[in-house]
């Protein structure tokens, strides 16, 4: 039912970047003391498995070489216990999410339900937080694209991709711009002096989305839905680049940036221009909001056009599709 592969490709592509931020930033010994041994890690927007376990067992090797290279005594006695937090909004099924838990996991694990766009933890109770092709997702959609007076009026379409007017897309910016500045101050207070936070986002594959655009639209053409039932949609994503990062981490001024990039990491579903693989990806992240906008036979009506349209995709992707790649970002706690 649920596939990640995506979301999978996104956490091998960030793995070594994540443990080079932690082996060269992460002072383990100002963390850490005699009287606090446990090392507390966050994955915000841990959807519910494998790949969350896999990011985060990744981060606890690494925070464990740490401490072999930091204390040049015994470090066998200086290993911290780690404890987990996996956090995703209430309707994720975290039944699912604990049943699967790793036996031999090395950690304590906690789940904690709630929007990342807000506080979540105590202050100065976090060590390290991770999210992974999560912080692209808005809090809310920009109320302007919805309102025909506005110039931000997304008519016909369902997000900022061949938008007819930069209104569209500066309304998306902005609401980014509100939503990380409440995510970045929230992490402020939970993630102590010293502490890191990684992100990971996806930078390319927002095209595609006007493929599913187009089998709203011609759902329309048949007259199997309104007109007004898509001009009211739009799926609430903005992907950040590297300069919308930067400017939104250096106003809110309480992390240093240690690294901030575009990657290229392999992509088996772009390099081999698989767009029914990559189509079926795209419906499992993006079901939910159109089942909630749509209705679930008419979501499947959608997405069932649109795999069928893997031809077309597949040569639009040959011709058109940016090299696959990903934006990372390794902040630190000032």
């Amino acid at each position: 039912m649920y596939n990640f592969q995506l979301q999978r490709e996104v956490l091998d592509g960030a793995k070594e970047m994540v443990r080079e931020a932690i082996i060269e930033k992460l002072d383990i010994k100002s963390l850490l003391s005699a009287s606090i041994n446990t090392f507390r890690i966050i994955d915000l927007g841990c959807s519910i498995g494998p790949n969350t376990f896999s990011a985060m067992q990744h981060i606890i090797e690494a925070v464990k070489d740490k401490c072999h290279y930091q204390f040049s005594a015994d470090s066998s006695n200086i290993i911290p216990e780690f404890q987990v937090f996996f956090n995703d909004h209430v309707t994720n099924d975290f039944n699912t999410l604990f049943r699967s838990l790793p036996v031999d996991r090395s950690y304590f694990a906690v789940g904690v339900p709630g929007s990342f766009h807000g506080r979540l933890f105590p202050s100065g109770s976090i060590h390290f937080a991770h999210s992974s092709s999560a912080i692209h997702w808005l809090s809310k959609l920009p109320e302007m694209l919805l309102d025909e007076k506005s110039p931000a009026w997304n008519k016909g379409l369902i997000h900022y991709v061949d938008a007819a007017t930069i209104a569209v897309v500066n309304a998306y910016v902005a609401q980014f711009d509100k939503d990380m500045e409440i995510f970045l101050s929230a992490r402020a207070e939970e993630i102590v002096p010293g502490g890191m936070m990684v992100l990971v986002s996806p930078f390319s594959g927002y095209r595609l989305l006007k493929f599913f655009g187009s089998s709203l639209m011609d759902l329309v053409n048949e007259g199997m839905i309104d007109e007004s039932l898509v001009d009211a949609f739009n799926v609430p994503v903005y992907f950040p680049s590297a300069e919308d990062m930067t400017k939104v981490v250096e106003r809110n001024g309480c992390f240093s940036i240690e690294r901030i990039e575009l990657t290229y990491p392999q992509s088996k579903l772009v390099d081999e221009a698989d767009a029914k693989s990559l189509m079926s990806n795209l419906r499992a992240v993006l079901e939910g909001v159109f089942i909630n906008h749509f209705g679930s036979k008419i979501a499947d009506e959608a997405f069932s056009r649109t795999i069928l349209k893997s031809e077309e995709i597949s040569a639009w992707m040959k011709a058109n599709y940016e090299k696959p790649c990903q934006l990372f970002v390794a902040l630190k706690r000032k």
